[in-house]
């Protein structure tokens, strides 16, 4: 049971109502302490799963007063242990703007600015990464591409850019973008410069394998996405979720530069399109995932400016990945 401790800073007067709106969520408190200038903080322990919905309510319901603060702290212990809640209510009808379940809108945001910041510690482990995938496409071991897979940090400006589009919030989306294709164009750049070291290694099935586009890799490049989305919102498995959106976007760059220092462009060529089927399928899964769980502005007015951008980004994923398949299949049938 991963916990929070919640801390509302309102009016006296305020703050009196405040333990009827958390009622029924509570596994520990409300403590309440007098500050200065009138106010009383007031502490309780909630759990995770609970903790979007609430903070939305709090938001709504407190979000005007002069003096209100709201501070989210993570739980590592708690003694002694607080009561779980063996009979759940009811659900409630879902409100606009609400969110349920695991990390707040506001937690969320800050771990996407977190992940989608560009740093030198972001493009080594590309670069190092990229240089083991590349290696291991070229001895044909499967082993040795997927521990690359573990220093490939291309989770996190992925899933921020869908974040980012579900919430409108075009600063995030710019950033993470930006990240993202750095460090793809970095993977390409390095997965060159080791096709042209080792040039006379014969390229076998895991670098062909990636010259193909099936249903399966499309299936995969959905699967990674909506999953990685799923993790930041628990915030839990990132790690093990890492590996597989890496697996869909690392080795298709690496196998893109290879052939291209090769001089076979066709092969790079077709490598390319999975690449742009998956990063569109990451991303159009992981926006879908955001919406299904509720993550949305609270406001209407940010909520049109989202609803629209995701409208347009899910549209044109959908077309994008169904034209690149249609032309991919047509060359197929071509040769």
């Amino acid at each position: 049971m991963a916990l929070r401790q919640v801390e509302v800073v309102l009016p006296a007067r305020e703050a009196e109502s405040l333990p009827a709106v958390v009622e029924g969520d509570v596994r520990g408190g409300p403590w309440t302490q007098n500050l200065e200038h009138g106010l009383v903080s007031t502490r309780f322990l909630l759990e995770v799963g609970a903790m979007g919905e609430l903070v939305d309510d709090v938001q709504r319901r407190y979000g005007h007063v002069k003096g209100f603060h709201l501070m989210i702290q993570p739980v590592t212990a708690a003694l002694p242990k607080p009561p779980e809640d063996e009979t759940p209510s009811k659900p409630s009808a879902r409100r606009f703007g609400t969110k349920r379940g695991g990390l707040t809108r506001e937690e969320l945001e800050i771990e996407a600015r977190s992940v989608s910041k560009p740093s030198v510690v972001f493009y080594a482990t590309v670069a190092l990464s990229t240089i083991v995938v590349s290696i291991g496409l070229l001895k044909d071991n499967a082993a040795v591409i997927i521990g690359a897979m573990v220093i490939a940090p291309l989770l996190g400006p992925n899933v921020a850019l869908a974040l980012g589009t579900t919430l409108g919030d075009t600063k995030l989306m710019r950033k993470s973008l930006a990240s993202s294709t750095s460090g793809i164009l970095l993977a390409f750049l390095m997965s060159i410069l080791v096709g042209v070291l080792f040039a006379d290694m014969v390229p076998g099935h895991e670098i062909l394998g990636r010259t193909v586009v099936g249903p399966s890799d499309i299936l995969l490049a959905l699967a990674a996405g909506s999953a990685g989305a799923l993790a930041m919102t628990t915030g839990v498995g990132s790690a093990l979720v890492g590996v597989m959106v890496a697996v869909a976007l690392l080795p298709p760059t690496a196998v893109v530069g290879i052939m291209l220092a090769r001089g076979d462009n066709h092969a790079a060529g077709q490598a390319l399109l999975l690449l742009c089927v998956n990063v569109l399928g990451v991303n159009l899964a992981a926006t879908a995932t955001f919406l299904i769980q509720g993550i949305r502005p609270r406001t209407w007015w940010e909520a049109d400016r989202a609803r629209r951008a995701t409208l347009i980004a899910l549209s044109i994923g959908v077309v994008l990945i169904a034209a690149l398949a249609t032309f991919f299949w047509l060359g197929q049938r071509a040769t």
